[in-house]
């Protein structure tokens, strides 16, 4: 990651932004596309890593609105565009975090993170993909929780799983196709509202428990995102907290540092097996596409949370500040307040947008793609660039495809 100077001049290559979005990251990566270009910035110059994983939506976080065949269509245009015209732009990072901040299980977290990723090669593949090559550029984003040898057990196995599925179902022979690619979060889930200094010795553990796992990416929340958006105190902290683990600790000098440890290497092999079993009974289902249909995803993560809180009611697990050590004198910290200003500041100048810009190039590029949408053999990621070209807003292409496809409500679907 390149550090920040605001005396600095950036060279292209040397900015990849993350653009952490789902239902839009289309439409998104369309506007950074038409920026470079108006920028004079050649298209294969551009870099950058896009979530862009729908189907976990559907199964935890809720930030959907299409049907899942066509959000799965969105998806796959886009590994298919960024493959053959943006090759320093990695397509897609398969989330499990989302899933575990709902409730489930690290097997879960695993199993479900993985099926998902197979559904988006199989859809690539049907459009001439290579998994070899998709596998040097794919990656996951999993969350780090509270129990610190689970969570190394974890992405231990998650490491061999990922190398298995890679060369027994897709026949990769690189070993660099065949890497477990991912970045870790620490869990917001865990943040506590009660005694949130408490929160600094969570993150601090849960980051750590990541270094321990083999993690490449790290984040670190901020103590205080249980009551609102970070501060600027609370997250040079959770900075902080990175760095003297990086720089201090001598953690990141050793590969697998908690290898060979008779507990953890049984951990890892029954975490294994049991993410494996998992997911042969996801594929067994149809898929990831049929259990997000039917339900069996929301509803095995939903069964665990419940689970969870179970336990923590009847203190047979314990959460300090929260169900044990209880503090009757808290104060509260100090929290970031969003000046409520900036909502019309932001209307305002999308009024002024659409007043100044051609009308009738924008209604031409919106009959494109609801032309192009209603057929399967065309990539929309080329008339989405045309279009916020001519400054096309990302609402009005939304609604477009909304007015097409529909709304999805999976709670309709289940009844």
């Amino acid at each position: 990651m390149t550090s920040y100077s605001p005396k600095r001049d950036f060279k292209t290559e040397e900015i990849s932004p993350k653009v952490v979005l789902q239902l839009t990251a289309s439409i998104l990566l369309a506007l950074y596309v038409a920026l470079g270009r108006k920028k004079n910035i050649p298209d294969e110059k551009l870099s950058g890593t896009l979530q862009n994983d729908l189907l976990k939506e559907y199964i935890a976080r809720g930030t959907y609105i299409y049907p899942p065949k066509f959000s799965l269509r969105l998806v796959v245009d886009i590994m298919e565009y960024c493959f053959k015209h943006l090759s320093r732009i990695n397509p897609i990072s398969i989330s499990g975090y989302h899933m575990r901040e709902a409730g489930a299980t690290a097997v879960q977290e695993i199993a479900f993170t993985f099926a998902n990723a197979l559904t988006y090669l199989d859809e690539a593949g049907k459009r001439g993909l290579s998994p070899e090559d998709l596998g040097r550029q794919i990656s996951f984003f999993f969350a780090c929780h509270n129990n610190i040898l689970e969570e190394v057990a974890k992405f231990r196995a998650a490491r061999r799983l990922w190398a298995e599925i890679m060369a027994t179902r897709f026949k990769v022979t690189d070993p660099k196709a065949m890497m477990l690619r991912f970045h870790t979060q620490t869990a917001g889930s865990t943040l506590t509202s009660q005694q949130p200094l408490n929160n600094v010795v969570r993150v601090s553990l849960q980051a750590l428990s990541a270094v321990f796992g083999g993690t490449q990416s790290l984040h670190t929340n901020a103590y205080d995102e249980a009551l609102a958006l970070p501060t600027e105190e609370s997250a040079t902290l959770a900075l902080r907290t990175q760095q003297i683990i990086a720089y201090e600790t001598g953690v990141t000098q050793v590969a697998d540092p908690l290898g060979g440890s008779y507990y953890l290497e049984n951990l890892t092999d029954k975490l294994f097996e049991e993410s494996r079993q998992l997911l042969f009974e996801v594929l067994n289902q149809g898929g990831a596409l049929a259990c997000v249909e039917s339900g069996f995803f929301a509803d095995a993560i939903q069964q665990s949370a419940y689970e969870a809180q179970k336990s923590l009611e009847k203190k047979e697990t314990f959460i300090v500040g929260v169900n044990m050590n209880v503090s009757e004198k808290e104060k509260s910290p100090p929290v970031m307040k969003i000046d409520p200003s900036l909502e019309a500041e932001a209307v305002s100048h999308v009024k002024k947008l659409r007043m100044a810009r051609d009308s009738s190039k924008v209604s031409a590029t919106l009959d494109k793609i609801k032309e192009a949408s209603s057929r399967d053999d065309i990539n929309l990621i080329p008339l989405f660039i045309d279009a916020v070209s001519c400054k096309t807003t990302l609402g009005e292409i939304s609604s477009v495809l909304k007015s097409l496809f529909g709304e999805y409500d999976l709670g309709t679907f289940h009844e």
